[in-house]
């Protein structure tokens, strides 16, 4: 694995963390990098820091409104000892809050994110046909595939020759019932849907 695939071993992270790998970059990296003496670009660390800035502003106000599920541990204050004092109102530690990983996914998905760290199987599929999109439906996306499947129905008409196709993988659309037999009626919906011969009727064969 490369070593950004272990943090997807993790089902929790802090907003610090999850920002980095939202942008990018493993966590740490970048001290990392100072330690070592790499050098970055002025141009290459002011985009660093304005990107993870921006993702870890989003994520500190999500998880406080509760669009994305976590723990809240807020800043404190501390007197000149050191000791800690009152926690500062609506304030949140980044470093020491945390989010849920899952959350954090369908959240990003919500925003229109969905490709980088957290979608490793991300395809080149449009949403709609995407079975890990929050509004994912699987008659529109049987339809779609019915539709792009038949090009030629030959001597049956367009809708039976998309029946035909919907019942033979019915089962990955989850147009089954328990049994595992196709479904009728959606079937049926699927078929009107794609069939692009509102008329009815077999392809007529073209005169000379």
């Amino acid at each position: 694995m490369e070593d950004i695939d272990y943090w997807r071993l993790c089902d929790e992270l802090t907003i610090v963390q999850a920002a980095h790998l939202i942008i990018g970059m493993i966590p740490g990296q970048m001290e990392a990098m100072s330690h070592s003496g790499s050098e970055l670009t002025p141009r290459s660390y002011a985009s660093y820091t304005t990107n993870l800035s921006a993702a870890q502003t989003a994520l500190e106000k999500a998880l406080l409104r509760g669009s994305i599920l976590g723990s809240i541990i807020p800043r404190y204050n501390y007197d000149e000892n050191f000791n800690k004092q009152a926690a500062l109102d609506g304030s949140i530690d980044p470093n020491l809050s945390s989010v849920e990983v899952a959350s954090l996914t369908n959240w990003l998905r919500v925003r229109g994110v969905n490709n980088g760290f957290f979608f490793p199987d991300k395809t080149d599929a449009p949403d709609y046909l995407d079975p890990n999109h929050p509004r994912y439906a699987p008659k529109l996306a049987a339809a779609v595939n019915a539709w792009q499947a038949v090009t030629n129905p030959g001597k049956k008409s367009p809708k039976q020759a998309l029946e035909k196709w919907l019942r033979e993988h019915a089962s990955r659309f989850g147009l089954v019932d328990d049994d595992g037999n196709p479904v009728n009626q959606a079937v049926e919906d699927c078929s009107k849907v794609a069939n692009w011969n509102s008329t009815g009727g077999a392809p007529k064969t073209p005169s000379a």
